[in-house]
């Protein structure tokens, strides 16, 4: 439509005067983008909260699951083009002179764009670290102490805000996302994440729970994308765009299509419930050695170190099914490991040492 063309215009000429005037930042700016991926959730934000407030680690991870889901259902709908793409296909530019927009290596996203899934990560999971850090100073009663509170909750919700700014900021940079793209994503993201503050079933649901959980969300994708595909919409329309129009084909990579996603979501929230509800988390994480400040702080430098291992670990692409199964695997196993695996293997060294000692 015409109002879609003009905000895409507008959008592109913001684009240009960002890779323009902050040219100097272009490194800051990639950080940034690689700062708001969802997958650091479970690579990092998650390993390190779960350790310290398993509440607070297992609303994480199903609000970036159940947020990254929704981002998928609403890119399907909304048909969001990308920058790098839509600059070369339009028509609203006399002569075909359509603007020079620079990629990136991180540029070549493959899904739609609307709204952004990085924005949209990152403003749920800061969403609900900010929310969590307030909830220990909001019992605080005395005078100096609500004064405290006061400073401290400006305080987080300014870093809250200046994260998601820049989380921004670096995708439109990058000339991946418009700007209506990323603020649609960021408030999203604030939806769900306050939809979960008010969803204290999560906390106690059963293996059988998170299974079937996780059968209506991949049925739930699947079957849209099939009804759709009956209907001769092809849902998957972005990723001809996306190889067509890319500046590099080393770019490109199938971790970024829809589909993708999804599986890696799937497997996530598979393996924590796999985790919680198995007989080694129950043995470690409410053992006596739970409560011990060193036991979490052993508990999360391992899980640290654990999952950037699994980081290292590359699966291959050359099969997609294959790829899918594998990720599913890999996705599942990692909050396996900081939920059952390694609160276990500490719990059991800890043990053995108390042992000796005695």
């Amino acid at each position: 439509s015409t109002q879609m063309d003009l905000l895409h215009s507008n959008g592109v000429l913001i684009i240009q005067h960002l890779q323009r005037d902050y040219r100097a930042y272009q490194d800051f700016l990639n950080f940034m983008s690689h700062v708001g991926d969802p997958r650091n959730i479970f690579s990092i934000y998650f390993p390190l909260w779960f350790q310290l407030n398993q509440v607070v680690g297992t609303k994480m991870i199903w609000v970036a699951v159940i947020g990254d889901w929704f981002n998928l259902i609403f890119k399907w709908i909304l048909f969001g083009h990308r920058p790098y793409w839509w600059v070369q296909e339009t028509m609203i530019y006399p002569n075909h002179s359509s603007p020079c927009l620079e990629q990136f290596p991180i540029t070549c996203e493959t899904g739609p764009g609307s709204p952004s899934g990085h924005a949209m990560g990152s403003s749920c999971v800061w969403y609900v670290m900010v929310t969590a850090a307030l909830s220990y100073t909001v019992r605080w009663k005395d005078k100096s102490a609500v004064t405290l509170h006061r400073l401290t909750w400006s305080f987080l919700w300014s870093v809250f805000w200046i994260i998601q700014i820049i989380v921004c900021i670096s995708r439109v940079f990058i000339a991946t996302h418009f700007p209506h793209q990323v603020i649609l994503g960021v408030f999203a993201g604030i939806l769900v994440a306050e939809a979960f503050e008010h969803t204290p079933a999560i906390q106690t649901a059963s293996l059988r729970m998170y299974i079937k959980t996780n059968l209506f969300l991949f049925i739930f994708a699947l079957g849209f994308y099939l009804v759709l595909k009956l209907l001769d919409i092809d849902l998957l329309w972005s990723v001809p765009k996306a190889k067509k129009w890319c500046a590099n084909p080393d770019w490109i990579n199938i971790d970024t299509t829809p589909f993708a996603g999804l599986v890696r979501n799937l497997g996530a929230l598979f393996g924590l419930g796999l985790g919680i509800n198995s007989e080694m988390s129950i043995t470690s994480c409410k053992g006596k050695n739970s409560c011990k400040l060193s036991f979490r702080l052993l508990c999360v430098a391992a899980s640290l170190a654990v999952l950037q291992l699994y980081n290292l670990v590359k699966i291959p692409t050359h099969t997609e099914y294959l790829f899918y199964i594998l990720s599913f695997c890999k996705s599942a196993a990692m909050p396996l490991t900081v939920v059952a695996l390694v609160p276990y293997c500490v719990h059991s060294l800890m043990r053995t040492s108390e042992k000796k000692l005695n």
